[in-house]
This record gives C-alpha cells, structure tokens and sequence, in this order.
C-alpha cells in the first residue's frame, strides 16, 4: 500500500509482531552469535567469492545514514598487484606511527594485541574493502549536501562487520593513519575520503588470538 505524504511517496511497512519468549530467543542467540566474533590477523588464502563479498555490501548498505543519502563507497581490491601496493604504502605509514608518532602508552596498550608495523594479511587475504566516506555528493557540477557522514558510515561499517561474521568469515578493521595513499592507489574522486580498511577471507587452519575479555553489561550500560 502507497500513499503520499507532503508531496513525497510513501509505502505501507509491516514488521511481523514477535511475542517476548521469540524475543528474548531470537536477541539471545544473536548475542552469543556476536559475542563469538573475533579481529583476526591470520588469514588463509582460501578464496571467497566474489558474489559473496557482494551480498556483505549489499547488507551494508541498508544502513540507516543522514538524510538517506547513503555517504559510502566500497572499493573491492582483490587485484593481487594492487593488494601489494597498498600494503607498501600502508606499512610505510605504519612503521612512522610506530617509530616517530604514537608515544609510549599507546605502544604500550597495543601489546596485548601482538601489532606492529608488518601488515601481511593485506595481500594475504583474498579480498580488502576500502571504506570511503563521501564529504559531499555530486550531481553534475554541483555539490550536493551531506550530513552525519561520519557516524553513517561508522553504521555501515558496523552491519558489514556483522555480515562478514554471520557469514562464516573473519575481518580486521585497519586504520593506518595518514590513509590518503588510497584515495591515490584506488583514484577516488575528491569527495571521498578514506574511512576504513577490512581484509576479509577465511582464518588460517590454526589460528590464535588475544585472550580478552569484553566489559560486562553493567559497565557498558546505564538503565534510567
């Protein structure tokens, strides 16, 4: 059923009444399902098709944005040469924040975690997304305002890590800093900024990850 409202089409929308006891299974089960995700850096070379990756986009992008004017871009590179170099440019950057720019307590805190400069699971897995934030959009010659562009595609970002997982796959989301050396490696336009980098794939037959323990509710949470 479609009807307009102030001169703009609207259609009717029916989400299917859930009783509490579906409820409370249903958030249960997506709970533990989550709960079990996990940043891996050991990926396999197993490849991941294509049709897939497309699926997790797809997913990402039913996001809710500002304005709905949906300010991402997901750039695919499963292009072993590109791969390469923007593994160069990344650990270039990288072995600056480690050698010059991050200070002692952030070295500190990253240890737990077993980084550093070397980023080899950026050829090694099959796919990388580079996430872009649109500052503004484009039609023609003219500019086109956007808002909230940064928490919108911090959603996005987050139902595509969500997707991966229930997926059956692993990520890792890399933020080299400066990441400007995408936008010229993958020739974004000027509006698009780089956001985010995810490797994507399958773990490696054996792999090891930090023993962390995520806040408990009650410190994550405040009930009024």
């Amino acid at each position: 059923m479609k009807r307009d409202i102030d001169g703009f089409p609207y259609q009717s929308y029916i989400r299917p009444l859930v009783n509490e006891n579906e409820l409370m299974v249903r958030s249960e089960q997506f709970y533990q399902e989550m709960d079990s995700r996990r940043t891996v850096r050991e990926f396999s070379d197993r490849p991941v098709s294509l049709d897939v990756v497309k699926n997790l986009l797809k997913t990402a992008g039913t996001a809710p944005s500002g304005a709905h004017k949906q300010p991402w871009t997901f750039c695919v590179v499963s292009n072993p040469d590109l791969k390469k170099k923007i593994r160069e440019a990344a650990e270039a950057e990288e072995r600056k924040n480690y050698e010059e720019r991050m200070n002692a307590a952030w070295i500190q805190d990253l240890k737990p975690l077993g980084t550093n400069w070397e980023k080899p699971f950026l050829e090694m897995a099959p796919h990388l997304i580079a996430i872009f934030k649109k500052t503004y959009g484009k039609e023609g010659d003219h500019k086109v305002q956007h808002y909230y562009v940064n928490e919108s595609v911090g959603l996005a970002t987050g139902f595509l890590l969500a997707a991966i997982h229930q997926a059956g796959l692993v990520a890792l989301t890399h933020t080299p800093s400066p990441m400007n050396f995408l936008s010229k490696i993958l020739e974004r336009p000027e509006n698009e900024k780089p956001y985010l980098l995810i490797p994507i794939g399958y773990p490696l037959p054996e792999t090891f990850v930090p023993a962390l323990q995520r806040k408990p509710l009650e410190e994550i949470a405040v009930f009024y």
